[in-house]
């Protein structure tokens, strides 16, 4: 206890804010404060940075980097951390050195910040186990982090709940609780004034990152973790479950952005999947998840540490949802764990309908999983989206006769989905509004080609560039590591529009001085980044990379995904 509390005074030196005492009321941050922010096309995603105060240059793995004790241990942390570890979280020194490369390279480049959660330590080491004070300081220093490089510029900062955040681990009862007014008073300056009520019932809320146009939605998925024993898993017979409670929530958010024309991004921490969340909480997230897929732009988690994407299909919500990639989700380390995910995924992939022209686009939605900034079990990393800031707008509501055209002649789209488009009494909708089946679908769900997750269009994702810090073991006070880009989902043509040098509108996907040197010439034409070449991260776009990935030929292309999985650990 006393080693804490000088720890605690030497994280208050550094930053003084960090133990204030908790407001009861959300702060915003005064006006001078927020600056005009031109719109620039891109987004942050960021996830488990899990800093460790008590991490200690040259401590051995076996006891959390927290001892240098054990004269023969094999391996030792370095300054800025353990790479490839099984137990060392992150020193201080990589959390200030990845949010000040951030601030310094990428906050005059982006509009707003995704931080899906896991922003205090793990607890694996018996001999100091983790305190509610520690876990609740730990999300406090990262906050005024995360507020001096973003929110003071006047970019948006969008959080969410981790199951790391809460004391035990993996338990959140239901809200309004400690955890939630602690985390109202943590996040001040993220949670609007409009959610501040919801939020202190739930610990979800939404925002708008660019007003009236686009709105982020942060869920608190501790209330559909499976993990979690303190709550029900959204059962149908308990409508006040918190689970339920934050799906009824969720549906009156989305509807709402969606009668007045706006796209939403969804993030949280926990992935929802059917090895994640309990059965009927993952089936009510499918459901709106696809009720509502011309509203939403992408779905973003961490928690997995693994660098993936699967699908929300709408098979699941008529049969019993697969587990072929069934893990323990916590971390994705050991190699019977990664080869049980990444094996899952592909064989996901390879049953997905053959070619674009067989495919109802509709009955799918795509879940991005971005790997973690603490090296435990790979290396630090984030990612930088890119979205569609010009273009025509998409206005949801009735289809028009180009939507109708488009659905029953081709435009990758069966003609099962054109009959969504009939007039007709809708049969087989539960009690409860699950799509359980066609006929029910074809009456509810809002579903278009023209829409921005189905085609390029204004606010349409665009890709994402990848970066990572290597070498990380070689690196330490005087020698500093260096984020570089892993890969890229864009094709190499992409890199350098021509239209860019003679226009000032932001057309760039990466800025130039952000691209290794080999990518700096226009007239490169392939590359060791680029190896998807994705037009877009629409949802047609998704499924053509699955599809190549589920195709056992494609030996070289799965060699790829799978070192991005792992981050070079492998899965043999």
């Amino acid at each position: 206890m006393l080693e804490l509390k000088l720890v605690l005074l030497l994280l208050l030196s550094v930053f003084p804010e960090g133990l204030a005492a908790p407001s009861q009321v959300p702060v915003q941050l005064p006006e001078s404060q927020i600056k005009p922010h031109k719109l620039q096309g891109r987004f942050l995603h960021i996830t488990d940075i899990h800093p460790d105060p008590h991490y200690r240059d040259g401590g051995s793995e076996k006891s959390a980097c927290h001892r240098k004790k054990q004269k023969k241990a094999k391996r030792r942390g370095g300054y800025y951390g353990l790479p490839y570890s099984s137990k060392c979280d992150s020193p201080f020194s990589l959390s200030n050195f990845t949010l000040d490369f951030l601030d310094k390279e990428w906050s005059s480049e982006i509009d707003f910040v995704i931080w899906t959660g896991d922003s205090a330590r793990h607890d694996n080491d018996r001999k100091r186990p983790r305190t509610t004070a520690e876990i609740y300081e730990l999300n406090r220093i990262l906050s005024n982090k995360m507020e001096t490089v973003f929110s003071s510029k006047g970019i948006p900062v969008v959080p969410s709940i981790g199951n790391n955040d809460v004391w035990p681990h993996n338990i959140m009862m239901p809200g309004p609780n400690s955890v939630t007014s602690e985390f109202s008073s943590i996040w001040r300056s993220f949670v609007p004034f409009e959610s501040y009520q919801v939020f202190q019932r739930g610990g979800y809320f939404s925002v708008e990152v660019i007003p009236n146009a686009v709105a982020a939605i942060s869920l608190n998925t501790m209330y559909f973790y499976d993990s979690n024993k303190a709550v029900g898993g959204c059962e149908y017979a308990n409508p006040e479950d918190p689970g339920n409670l934050q799906f009824d929530w969720l549906e009156v958010q989305l509807e709402t952005f969606r009668e007045r024309g706006m796209q939403t991004v969804i993030s949280g921490h926990v992935p929802p999947s059917s090895y994640n969340f309990f059965p009927e909480c993952y089936v009510r997230y499918v459901n709106l998840s696809l009720k509502y897929q011309d509203t939403i732009l992408g779905h973003f988690f961490g928690h997995m540490n693994a660098d993936h994407f699967f699908f929300l299909e709408a098979n699941d919500l008529s049969n019993e949802p697969r587990r072929t990639n069934d893990t323990d989700s916590d971390k994705v380390g050991t190699l019977k764990k990664r080869k049980a995910l990444y094996n899952g995924l592909l064989q996901d992939f390879s049953e997905l309908p053959k070619s674009s022209q067989n495919t109802n686009h509709g009955d799918y939605g795509v879940v991005n999983v971005s790997p973690s900034v603490v090296p435990n079990p790979y290396l630090p990393s984030f990612r930088i989206f890119t979205y569609n800031t010009t273009g025509t707008p998409y206005h949801p509501g009735h289809f028009g006769d180009e939507d109708r055209e488009q659905l029953v002649t081709g435009g990758g789209d069966s003609l099962l989905t054109a009959q969504r488009l009939r007039d007709g009494e809708a049969a087989g909708c539960d009690e409860r509004g699950n799509n359980s089946t066609q006929a029910c679908r074809s009456r509810n769900w809002h579903s278009s080609p023209q829409s921005p997750s189905r085609s390029n269009r204004l606010w349409t994702l665009l890709g994402y560039a990848q970066y990572y810090l290597p070498k990380l073991e070689n690196s330490d006070e005087k020698r500093r590591p260096k984020y570089k880009l892993e890969y890229m989902t864009y094709p190499v043509a992409k890199l350098h529009p021509p239209e860019a040098a003679s226009e000032a509108k932001f057309h760039y996907p990466i800025p130039l001085k952000q691209l290794p040197r080999s990518l700096r010439n226009a007239t490169i034409k392939e590359s060791k980044f680029a190896p998807y070449g994705m037009a877009d991260l629409t949802i047609p776009s998704w499924l053509e990379l699955a599809r190549r990935l589920g195709d056992s030929a494609e030996t070289k292309l799965r060699k790829r995904f799978k070192k991005y999985m792992y981050m070079g650990a492998g899965g043999e």
